[in-house]
């Protein structure tokens, strides 16, 4: 990114709307305002003035304007803020206008993020929270995300970063004073004590970082069952609406039907999956198999059965080995059979028992996948470093008596993975890759 450029992007909503903002970045700023304006208003205090294009003098509106005087602002750099009536023609007028002053130019998807980034604003956490709360759709995403957002993870990020300088620094001191045999001994036990106890917070980090994933992706739940006994008929009650076909002919539904419901502040994205029986045709069977992966990938299964039909036929549909919730469908239709009265008794087609399966799936969701307080993990990238990192950690311990120069090593991989998590070390692509999904003005 060409970081001496003044940037400029529309930073509110989509129009028309009531107010639009206008926010740019870099060098040129102030001189931006005072072309438009005339002059700068005093830091951080909004004032309300006529803009004008600078080439001819036309008003091109009038609102408010803030400048921010770099470094303290929210890139780093000079910052300036034009509050606009939210008309199409406004804003496109202003940013022509800006667009014509050399130096300025549009900016790219994510810029002004990055720019606070590479300028110490935020670190890598931080900044991905950020984009998590903009594309944050429940109350758990939000109050993640502003947990990241506000530096959770980077703050045990850096208690990581302190315990493994403190270890390295350790080992040096044993090997710079090896022939004093009590600073020796004291520094190997320090260093095994430092280390576990940063393992096991990076561990416990690892352990919960399903959670993290689950409430920023969506906990995937998955009804299953063999077919005509109801799925698609339970998928539209929960949803609310018609979203899936509902008919008597088996084997209607061929591909899986998805839809995100909000459960407790979690994302839950429900799955109507093709009945499971003996194909009776190729794209019958691909749909199955289809199904099954589906349950193999799920964090829960509710396994719909005919409360009338006989037990062996209830039981006949394999759902895997993962948590299940069983239901039990048609209850309005007559006698339920003998030793089917397990599970939840249902009628999709009348909405009886429906609060029971709801009840049943907010209390999975909120004691399997509540949200946490401090850091967690949410990304996969973050996962996959933190991996990294305990990975490193286990084999400093395993070196620490024999051979404290590689134990030394590994630790400084370890050092390595808290910078890359964080983004004190990393390479351009990947942040061009981070950066590059935030949308513009962001």
């Amino acid at each position: 990114m060409r970081g001496k450029d003044t940037i400029f992007a529309l930073s509110s909503g989509a129009l028309p709307a009531g107010i639009a903002v206008v926010r740019s970045s870099g060098p040129a700023s102030g001189a931006l305002v005072a072309a438009l304006a005339g002059r700068v208003p005093q830091a951080r205090l909004a004032e309300l003035a006529t803009l004008r294009d600078p080439a001819t003098g036309e008003e091109i509106d009038r609102g408010l304007l803030l400048f921010f005087p770099g470094p303290a602002s929210v890139t780093g750099e000079d910052v300036a803020e034009f509050h606009l009536h939210g008309g199409r023609a406004v804003v496109a007028r202003l940013l022509a206008v800006l667009s014509s002053v050399a130096g300025c130019r549009m900016a790219e998807a994510g810029e002004f993020t990055r720019r606070a980034f590479d300028n110490g604003k935020l670190d890598l956490t931080e900044a991905e929270g950020l984009a998590d709360l903009i594309d944050s759709e429940t109350e758990g995403q939000r109050k993640q995300a502003l947990r990241q957002m506000s530096g959770a993870l980077r703050l045990r990020a850096e208690g990581w970063r302190a315990g493994v300088l403190e270890a390295m620094a350790l080992i040096a001191a044993d090997l710079d004073f090896s022939d004093e045999d009590d600073v020796g001994e004291k520094a190997a036990v320090g260093v095994r004590a430092v280390i576990m106890a940063v393992l096991g917070d990076v561990e416990e980090a690892l352990s919960s970082s399903r959670i993290g994933e689950r409430i920023r992706d969506g906990v995937r739940v998955v009804i299953a069952g063999a077919p005509n006994v109801g799925k698609s008929s339970l998928l539209n009650r929960l949803a609310g609406r018609d979203v899936a076909i509902v008919s008597r002919i088996a084997g209607t539904t061929r591909d899986a039907i998805e839809v995100r419901l909000d459960i407790g502040g979690v994302p839950v994205d429900l799955v109507d999956t093709a009945g499971i029986r003996e194909a009776g045709d190729e794209i019958e069977a691909e749909g199955i198999r289809r199904s099954r992966a589906r349950m193999e990938d799920a964090d829960l299964v509710l396994h719909v059965i005919d409360a009338t039909a006989e037990r062996d036929a209830a039981a006949a549909v394999d759902v895997g080995s993962g948590p299940v919730l069983l239901v039990r469908n048609k209850i309005d239709l007559g006698e339920v059979a003998p030793g089917v009265r397990e599970g939840f008794g249902i009628s999709a087609a009348t909405g009886e028992g429906l609060d029971q399966v709801i009840a049943a799936l907010g209390r999975f969701v909120s004691e399997t996948y509540g949200t946490r307080e401090g850091g967690v993990v949410t990304r996969e990238r973050q996962r996959r470093l933190v991996g990294d990192l305990a990975v490193a950690l286990r084999a400093a311990l395993g070196r620490l008596d024999d051979m404290p120069e590689l134990a030394a090593e590994e630790l400084r991989r370890a050092a390595q993975a808290i910078g890359r998590l964080t983004g004190t070390i990393d390479v351009e692509e990947m942040l061009g890759t981070i950066f590059g999904r935030f949308c513009i003005g962001k």
